[in-house]
């Protein structure tokens, strides 16, 4: 707030800004403007700011001007006695679903969601009605825990720009009976309009949200796929079972920390039904792993909106490694790239393509790892998921490159990107993060055996000293280190990168 609207909250005449400020020393202090170089060179002149809702809570604990301030900060509601408050019914608004309490000091509409600024949004609509249907505070749930219950978030329609954090306790009693709670994934109008005061508990049954419906009408659509229904159908159920716990956690939680200050508990108005729950799971991976790879080679969208949520939910579902972007024009990718056959886009390339526009589709057939190249203005790129590991040719390691990621390349001619875990990648380069001793761990497991499944379990215990001192030096991309180097190395014996 600028100065002059700092006034007009307070009703203060000219100068009495600056008398409070210089005599009141818990008056909120202002904020200079910060100016940018153009704005100063005009010669703009720099305000003052107040935050609007410290000042508001302030006049609340003033006697001169607590009339003018927060309607639920003001300190005489602790003392001061109210008769009884009267339910006045379930009120559907923009914001989502409400209820009314008629008060002494005139209705206090809660409104049941954790709607960022919601409070103040409903706050300004009632103001713009007449007498705001009677409503002087709106109170929204911030989504945590207060000192008294549930936190609430809190704007009157007399300033309903300002909002302010007030207590449940406060709340509590203006109202003379415990106000009723939901858990958040119950926070429906059809389940919060159930209810009147001395109800019983609701069991309102949790409604599937976007993604369980996308994967439920996949199942249906490939039930003629066993593999691939059942992994469907297992990750839909899984979700589901997550969302019911969290209800049950929401709960438990502020079932044990909302109890108000006179001990009474909080009023959990609804539950959701124990019958049936949890889902069952199927525990058979291969079934799983045989389901997800069908999925991910076909080219139906409905194939593509399940295994994008299934990639966002568990990396771990494809027998690949994490994504990884190499630049087009590096030696080692164009090199790669010769061994890439073009392809028809299935639903894991569309989801590597992301929303690009200039793209075009390959697979690896050696490792079976999708890549999609995608051409920009300026640079273009290799998008891949990193394979598990790489085939068993009978050829060894003849030398590692190190581009962007760890490139191997083989005695039989071939180039890959070094294979890793499902977990992790192999960045290669400056500020990527990955420390020396993971490539030193992988590049000596495929000196051993090429064609070995990756582990970086105790990649910092198990590299090899060399190796890793050998890795840990500057090296300018593209640089290749070839096998008897990484052998001498990895025996603590050093020579330079051939």
């Amino acid at each position: 707030m600028r100065k002059h609207e700092v006034e007009a909250l307070l009703h203060l005449a000219e100068g009495e800004l600056d008398q409070l400020l210089e005599e009141v020393e818990d008056f909120p202090r202002p904020e200079r403007e910060q100016l940018n170089a153009f704005q100063q060179a005009r010669g703009q002149k720099a305000h003052w700011y107040w935050e609007g809702s410290a000042v508001y809570v302030w006049a609340a604990t003033h006697h001169q001007f607590c009339d003018r301030g927060a309607v639920l900060r003001n300190p005489a509601l602790r003392s001061r006695t109210f008769a009884p408050g009267k339910w006045v019914g379930f009120q559907p608004t923009s914001q989502g679903p409400a209820m009314d309490w008629e008060t002494d000091l005139g209705v206090i509409r809660i409104l049941h969601t954790t709607g960022r600024a919601a409070a103040s949004a409903l706050a300004e609509e009632l103001a713009e009605v007449a007498d705001a249907q009677g409503v002087v505070t709106v109170c929204s749930l911030y989504g945590d825990i207060g000192a008294t219950g549930p936190a609430l978030i809190a704007a009157d329609t007399a300033q309903p720009q300002l909002e302010y954090e007030a207590q449940w306790g406060t709340v509590t009693k203006l109202v003379g009976q415990r106000l009723p709670w939901w858990p958040d994934l119950l926070r429906r109008a059809d389940v919060i309009s159930q209810w009147s005061p001395g109800a019983p508990v609701t069991h309102a049954e949790l409604l599937p949200d976007e993604e369980e419906t996308i994967l439920r009408e996949a199942a249906d659509l490939w039930r003629r796929v066993p593999g691939a229904q059942a992994a469907l159908t297992d990750l839909a159920n899984s979700l589901r079972n997550q969302r019911i716990d969290s209800i049950n956690s929401d709960i438990r939680i502020f079932g044990k920390h909302g109890t108000s200050s006179d001990g009474a508990p909080l009023l959990i108005a609804a539950h959701h039904p124990a019958d049936g729950c949890p889902l069952p799971r199927t525990d058979d991976r291969d079934v799983l792993a045989e389901g997800w790879r069908a999925l991910a080679s076909s080219q139906s969208f409905e194939a593509y909106e399940s295994l994008n949520i299934a990639m966002l939910r568990d990396p771990t579902l494809l027998p690949f490694g994490t994504r990884t972007e190499v630049n087009d024009n590096s030696p080692a990718a164009r090199r790669w790239a010769t061994q890439l056959r073009p392809c028809a886009p299935s639903a894991l390339h569309a989801i590597l393509a992301d929303d690009a526009q200039d793209v075009t589709f390959h697979t690896d057939y050696s490792t079976g790892i999708p890549a999609v190249r995608i051409r920009s203005t300026r640079q273009g790129v290799w998008v891949f998921l990193a394979p598990l590991w790489l085939p068993d040719s009978r050829a060894r390691l003849r030398s590692v490159i190190l581009d962007r990621t760890v490139w191997v390349t083989t005695t039989d001619n071939m180039i890959y990107p070094a294979p890793c875990t499902r977990h992790d990648h192999l960045w290669w380069g400056h500020g990527y993060g990955d420390r020396p001793t993971e490539a030193a761990w992988v590049i000596s497991q495929l000196l051993d055996d090429l064609g070995a499944e990756i582990s970086l379990a105790d990649h910092w215990r198990q590299a090899p000293k060399g190796l890793t001192e050998l890795l840990s030096r500057p090296h300018p991309p593209g640089t290749e280190i070839s096998r008897s180097a990484l052998e001498l190395a990895r025996t603590h014996q050093h020579e330079a990168p051939s």
